[in-house]
């Protein structure tokens, strides 16, 4: 026995301005959309229940491309620092937390991003020794590319002028030669490896945190990368599943798995695909590069505002390549971060000498695209998953990063749907918001709500129509679920994303205030406002 949807308008995403009034849904799957009367006639005997939807605008459920959900549940867990916009409020942020921490725990803080501040300040280990000494303190940057460290907290890794940069990563130093406390890429396991390591019942408060912020924001579903971190594999996916569990809460959560703990995946018998009908498993991950904030993003030429370097590469070409090989022998696609135009070519080069078989290969970020490497992508099966707001979020400071020249094929949505590349939309969270709303405000007006221009690169803005493809077809195609996923449809699921505003005719700055008035899932109402 089913549900008839009615009194609303559906978008089912087929093609724009494709619409219908009603929807019978049964068993979590749409059956037939059309106007409430014929859907009432010619399914009187299965229709036990009638949902009004009291004039909403109904779109299939929005899905984030990529984030990070128990990165998410923590930044709503911990200190907070990324809508502090000087130094000094961060200084005395940071006071009244460690004025509430126990002597001798640490003190670990989210988000700090120095862009915000006027003097772009990065604090110097010796002032956080001020601010805490008594304290080991961990400052994760917005990137999640780099961390400052007090004092306490390079004494405890063992960190001094004698040690040498770890591959793949940089300690920062003073004219000295001494730490100064920033630690890039991976540089930052020196510590983190010394720090407590969280519990279960945290891990687990954080990703049902996230969860309920994500439905309450309209989400059905997100392609998260966790497993590698915390609590290793099998704990870590222990947690999805005890908190996705299709009674508590439920959440189409598709998996990532970083390529340090895929062995692990496939030693607890696991493959790609659904693990139930909540949980999947999807492409291994790997990371080229950093990111702009650290200037650890890996570019073909030097950073204009920088001369003296051009970024950090994760691996070399050969270990690329060989990651990418082992990614076949156990047949799965490959997820790459490339921020950077020169390690996007050394994925693109990999990829190439491996292509994949089965399924399709991502390439997450992807900020930096010359047209030859643009001509190269479209020969390959990949998708590209981007992230709308780093736009208001890296402009304008990136500017100076990149300089004219590379800027003009930067962050350039439009040029690569008119190229024919395939893109999902995310959010990168807890870097960006995980708001699709915003997602979507940020990819057709490519400013912040309180910039007073046309928008960075105006020329790369895209159509609503468009925006919403990337967070619900686009989405869908990404993980080959384009047939079942992202339609409103007959034989697609009965997951929906009800807001009480018109995404296509409504002003532009309304979308930041439409208000989220239910999220369905497989046919249940997950949220209701």
């Amino acid at each position: 026995m089913g549900t008839l949807w009615w009194n609303g308008t559906f978008f089912t995403m087929v093609h724009e301005g494709d619409q219908v009034e009603a929807v019978f849904t049964e068993d979590g799957k749409i059956v037939a959309i059309g106007t409430a009367e014929e859907l009432r006639q010619r399914y009187s005997t299965r229709i036990n229940q009638e949902m009004n939807c009291d004039g909403a605008y109904v779109y299939p459920g929005f899905v984030d491309s990529h984030l990070h959900m128990i990165g998410h549940g923590e930044k709503l867990l911990r200190l907070d620092l990324s809508t502090v916009m000087n130094a000094e409020d961060m200084r005395e942020k940071l006071m009244e937390r460690v004025a509430l921490t126990e002597e001798g725990d640490w003190v670990t803080a989210e988000g700090w991003n120095e862009n915000n501040f006027p003097d772009q300040k990065i604090f110097h280990r010796n002032e956080l020794d001020e601010i805490a000494p008594n304290h080991p303190m961990i400052l994760t940057r917005v990137c999640r590319h780099a961390i400052l460290v007090n004092s306490k907290a390079l004494q405890l890794a063992g960190i001094s002028k004698d040690t040498t940069d770890p591959p793949g990563g940089r300690i920062v130093r003073d004219e000295l030669g001494e730490p100064t406390g920033y630690l890039l890429d991976t540089a930052q396991e020196l510590v983190k490896r010394v720090a407590p390591s969280v519990s279960a019942a945290y891990l687990e408060r954080a990703l049902a945190a996230a969860v309920d912020d994500m439905v309450a924001k309209g989400l059905v579903g997100g392609h998260t990368e966790d497993l590698g971190y915390y609590l290793g594999f099998n704990q870590t996916f222990a947690t999805f599943q005890r908190v996705i569990d299709g009674n508590t809460r439920r959440f189409r959560a598709h998996l990532l798995v970083h390529h340090e703990v895929i062995d692990d995946m496939i030693k607890a018998g696991y493959c790609k695909g659904p693990v139930g009908e909540w949980l999947e498993f999807g492409a291994m991950k790997i990371f080229a590069d950093g990111a702009f904030g650290g200037r650890t993003a890996l570019l073909s030429e030097p950073y204009c505002d920088a001369p003296t370097t051009s970024g950090v590469a994760i691996h070399t070409q050969e270990q690329l390549t060989n990651l990418i090989k082992k990614a076949r022998q156990y047949k799965l696609p490959v997820a790459i971060h490339t921020i950077g135009d020169e390690a996007l070519r050394m994925a693109i080069t990999s990829i190439e000498a491996h292509p994949v078989t089965e399924g399709r290969d991502r390439l997450i970020h992807t900020q930096v695209t010359p047209p030859s490497l643009v001509e190269r992508m479209k020969k390959l099966k990949v998708i590209l998953d981007i992230q709308p707001a780093f736009v208001p979020a890296d402009f304008p400071w990136v500017e100076e990063r990149l300089g004219n020249e590379r800027l003009s094929y930067s962050f350039a949505w439009k040029t690569l749907l008119r190229s024919g590349m395939a893109l999902a939309g995310g959010s990168d969270a807890p870097i960006e918001e995980v708001d699709p709303l915003y997602g979507i405000y940020a990819a057709v007006a490519r400013k912040k709500p309180t910039d007073q221009h046309e928008g960075y690169l105006p020329e790369e803005k895209l159509t609503r129509y468009e925006a919403l493809q990337l967070y619900t077809t686009g989405s869908a195609y990404a993980i080959e679920r384009e047939h079942e996923r992202g339609n409103i449809r007959p034989g697609y699921v009965a997951d929906f994303t009800m807001l009480n505003r018109n995404l296509f005719t409504c002003r532009e700055e309304e979308l930041l205030t439409t208000r989220v008035e239910k999220t369905v899932i497989g046919e249940a109402i997950v949220f209701q406002a």
